[in-house]
């Protein structure tokens, strides 16, 4: 079966307060290379089959439901078969 991959993150412009946190201990780990961390949400929907109604759906889903519009962004809608 088919599964819609909704990505969602928060928006650019706003604080991510755990991307922060997470940041913060691969400095203090020593660990180099990385000059930001934002942590957002996947969800993985099982689809009887991937149409574009259903990718239709997924889209109204995924802004209406799976994120917070004020503070999120959906990022990305794929199928994975």
């Amino acid at each position: 079966m088919p599964t819609i991959v909704v990505d969602v993150m928060p928006k650019a412009e706003l604080l991510d307060p755990q991307g922060k946190a997470v940041s913060g201990a691969l400095t203090r780990l020593g660990v180099a290379g990385f000059s930001d961390v934002r942590i957002g949400k996947r969800f993985e929907l099982t689809v009887d089959r991937a149409d574009d109604a259903t990718l239709d759906a997924a889209r109204r889903i995924a802004d209406e439901i799976l994120s917070n519009s004020v503070i999120e962004d959906v990022v990305n809608i794929e199928v994975v078969e």
